[in-house]
């Protein structure tokens, strides 16, 4: 029987050497939920957090169809820690499950060259301005369809003040970029980067992100970047981070559907 984990003592074993923030956010009590097969002596594993849920343990197909009672979402990314997981959520979500590639990028604390980052920063076209996300912009962000992931997973302005960091392009007082945190862990966050489709390929998610960067820096927080596609493993080399290596991912749409 699937149960909440009440000690995470008891479940870090499982996701040992598995370097995703995401997964310390669950682990630390900070933000997200961990599931397990036994709250006594785990031997599986689910730590979910906004759309990502990943799988660590014995496979274990309960888990992998298991859908919190809080959870509503359609979509959801499944990562498995090695093919036997791999292959349960195939079996599990057959054609709804989409094989992807997500790309991991190395987590080094003083590779940054902030002089370079606050010249990014600065690197604005004309007519645009770059600003720290505030509770008027939060809830912007949170009732803006391209921009909600900047805030999502954090439920109310006093939670993001409190855990989160971002800050936002704004072009004649509209918000048409932003980069954010999309969860936190103690010492640092999993950075998110947006851009309104009409708004892309301008530099704006380049200068944004070196904002927060240097916000991050500036308060010893570390800026985790994971990377949805080769775009984003670009933009995270320009701004001084280092590839470490692809992993394999499966997108489920449909996820909460009857």
């Amino acid at each position: 029987m699937v149960q909440k984990a009440t000690d995470t003592r008891r479940t870090a074993g499982l996701f040992s050497g598995w370097d995703e923030t995401i997964l310390w956010s669950c682990l630390q009590g900070v933000m997200g939920e961990l599931y397990v097969d036994d709250i006594v002596s785990p031997k599986s594993a689910m730590a979910i957090l906004g759309d990502f849920a990943f799988f660590a343990g014995i496979p274990n197909r309960e888990l992998v169809l298991f859908k919190p009672e809080w959870c509503r979402q359609e979509y959801i990314i499944m990562v498995p820690q090695n093919a036997g997981w791999a292959e349960e959520i195939v079996y599990c979500y057959k054609e709804k499950a989409k094989k992807v590639l997500r790309y991991a990028i190395k987590k080094e604390p003083d590779v940054f060259d902030r002089k370079k980052l606050r010249l990014a920063a600065d690197s604005l076209p004309e007519g645009f301005a770059c600003r720290l996300i505030d509770e008027d912009i939060y809830n912007v962000c949170k009732s803006t369809d391209w921009a909600r992931d900047l805030v999502s997973q954090y439920k109310d302005y006093e939670t993001y003040s409190r855990l989160g960091l971002g800050a936002v392009i704004l072009k004649d007082d509209e918000v048409v970029s932003g980069a954010s945190s999309y969860s936190s862990y103690l010492g640092g966050i999993e950075i998110e980067i947006d851009t309104k489709e009409s708004y892309r390929r301008q530099g704006l998610a380049y200068a944004c992100g070196a904002r927060l960067l240097t916000e991050c820096l500036d308060r010893n927080l570390y800026p985790s970047w994971d990377a949805q596609n080769l775009y984003s493993v670009a933009l995270a080399e320009k701004l001084g981070y280092h590839y470490s290596h692809a992993y394999t991912a499966y997108e489920i749409k449909g996820y909460c559907s009857k």
